[in-house]
């Protein structure tokens, strides 16, 4: 509930987007009385209180007639309820201004994009981590090691040097969007041109992680291979991959279930400025637009979601938890 209203605060910056609505309201009741004849031939008293009239009418429509902090308030309360409203100044690519459908319009582009893209950066950082925890101070781990400091970059910089190389000086793959215009109408054509476009993207975001993801695991195996049970495992003859299937990779699973878990909900959000550098429909550059145009309706539509998504992750991992851990025991308070 903070954390809504903390947003519902920054998208209308403390109230500072009420006042720039309400010179808005003037702005067009004003143009509007200029362009009506029939209002211009009245008295200049008269017409100035029927510009008031029409702007006070205008501000109640729009709930400005009430102070912000009630309008906030009610506004985290309709949020945490789920009801969305209507955008105030954007629209979905059908017209509507429905908050849940501009949404709903732009999610399958992200979840298609960076649901891939975390699946991948997730296998393959956990497989190259136990590879390399099997052969400690190995050149391959010296040169992860090495590497680890590149993700502090972000994916949009890779991108940009991406699109350079392989768009701009090879022209081998797209600059950007999701598919070619115009779009093809074979299924299969239109696959192919949608994987095309997602590969620089993807690239990106998997060059921004790997190494460090790799080193973080790779570390973390370490320590568990450390352990002595362990050490009595191997001083009973197992083989390696069953040390590693039953004493590494078992204790640590409510711990990699967590990062997938934790990595599919921020996968969720998609990346602002990576998807504005693509030009890839999501949902990060709509939440982009919302931010420039003020429009708080889909701003907090984007984070409650979120936030929801978040919760019911954190509230399923404790479940898992008890069925995936031995240590964690479930019983009635007081059993032995």
């Amino acid at each position: 509930m903070v954390g809504i209203y903390l947003t519902v605060l920054i998208a209308n910056m403390g109230g500072h987007v009420d006042l720039i609505k309400r010179t808005e309201v003037r702005e067009a009741v004003g143009t509007a009385v200029g362009m009506d004849p029939v209002m211009m031939a009245l008295p200049v008293e008269e017409r100035h209180r029927r510009i008031a009239e029409l702007v006070a009418i205008e501000e109640e429509r729009l709930g400005l007639h009430r102070p912000f902090f009630e309008r906030s308030v009610y506004f985290t309360r309709d949020a945490l309820m789920l009801r969305l409203g209507f955008a105030e100044r954007m629209t979905s690519d059908a017209g509507s201004r429905l908050v849940r459908n501009i949404i709903l319009e732009r999610l399958p582009p992200t979840l298609l994009l960076f649901v891939s893209a975390q699946i991948l950066l997730f296998v393959t950082s956990v497989l190259w981590a136990l590879a390399l925890s099997r052969g400690y101070g190995s050149t391959m781990d010296r040169i992860v090691i090495a590497l680890a400091p590149t993700s502090a970059a972000p994916a949009w910089f890779y991108g940009i040097f991406l699109i350079l190389i392989f768009a701009v000086v090879l022209g081998v793959l797209p600059f950007g969007g999701m598919v070619q215009a115009p779009p093809p109408e074979h299924p299969v054509a239109y696959a192919l041109s949608v994987l095309r476009h997602m590969v620089l993207p993807m690239t990106a975001l998997f060059l921004a992680s790997i190494f460090l993801a790799v080193y973080q695991w790779r570390t973390f195996f370490l320590i568990f291979s450390s352990e002595d049970y362990v050490e009595v495992a191997k001083a009973k003859g197992l083989s390696s991959r069953a040390l590693e299937r039953r004493y590494i990779l078992r204790p640590t699973l409510p711990t990699i279930i967590t990062s997938f878990a934790l990595s599919m909900i921020v996968a969720w959000q998609g990346a602002i400025i990576l998807e504005t550098v693509f030009n890839w429909p999501g949902l990060g550059r709509t939440l982009f637009t919302a931010i420039g145009h003020f429009d708080t309706a889909v701003i907090v539509g984007i984070t409650i979601i979120y936030a929801y998504l978040l919760a019911v992750t954190v509230f399923l991992l404790d479940i898992i938890y008890a069925l995936v851990d031995p240590r964690v025991k479930v019983g009635m308070e007081g059993e032995q």
